[in-house]
Parts: C-alpha cells; structure tokens; sequence
C-alpha cells in the first residue's frame, strides 16, 4: 500500500511539475507567454476591484506573479511527493488563486474553459482528500492508547 500511494503522489504531484518546468523555461525576461496572459486577467481583476472598492488598487508586476505561481508549483510538488501536507497547502493556495481568475468561464463561451475549471476543481477536491486523509491517520494513531506496564 504504501508503494501504491508514493507512487500516486509522484503522479499527481507531476501534473504540477510539469507545469512550473513549462513556465520556467519560458519565463524570460518578460514572464514568457503566461505573463500575457496573466496581464489581461489581472488588468481585469485591477479594473474590478478598482471600481467596487473605490481605491485604486496598487499595480504588481506580472512577472512576479508567474514567478510566484511557479515557485508554489514546483515546491508544492516536491513536498507533495515527500508525504508533506505542506506542499498539498501550497498547491491548494495556487489553485484557489488560479482558477476563478484564469478560468473564468462566465465569463467566456469557450467551452475549454469550464473544462480547465472543472479539472481544477477536480484537483482541488483531490488534495482536500489526501489532507483529511492525513488528518484522520494522525488522530487515529493519537486515540490509540500505548500498553501500560504492569505494576507488581
């Protein structure tokens, strides 16, 4: 059992990976093709928050938004391989940072777009599992109660 659930985090967490390594090498000067593309969705959101809130929200740099995306990619993925519910956090906070604002499928009528957010979704369930079931191994071996010596 224990091969079996390495070896399936090595192939979720790869998912993750894979993805970070892409933006990586791409990344640039600019922040590569996902800074464009990035760029438009926060330029929205900016414009959004801008007029419900009536401040201006302050600008950020687009690069260090794919930087950081990649950062909690790629370590959120090598903790996750570790057993590390550390890392399942870290790809929790991507995904719940990326997905309304990527895809935002309301928004739009291509129909990838409420595939990649059903995936993402999908994905998010999928490390809510893996830390309850963490969770619930923890507590079950805490209510465990250790041999008591015998007096004589």
């Amino acid at each position: 059992m224990g091969f079996l659930s390495a070896l399936g985090r090595v192939l979720f967490a790869f998912f993750f990976l894979f993805s970070a390594w892409q933006e990586f090498n791409a990344f640039g000067v600019d922040g590569g093709p996902i800074a464009k593309v990035y760029g438009t969705k926060v330029d929205f959101l900016k414009d959004r928050a801008t007029s419900y809130l009536g401040v201006e929200v302050p600008a950020v740099e687009i690069k260090h938004v794919v930087a950081a995306g990649i950062a909690l990619k790629g370590v959120g993925g090598i903790l996750f391989i570790l057993g590390s519910s550390v890392g399942a956090y870290l790809l929790l906070l991507h995904l719940v940072i990326i997905t309304p604002v990527l895809h935002d499928f309301a928004n739009y009528s291509n129909p990838e777009f409420l595939r990649v957010f059903t995936q993402d979704l999908a994905l998010f369930g999928t490390l809510l599992f893996f830390l309850g079931m963490k969770n619930s191994i923890h507590i079950r071996q805490s209510k465990k109660r250790s041999p008591k010596s015998k007096k004589n």
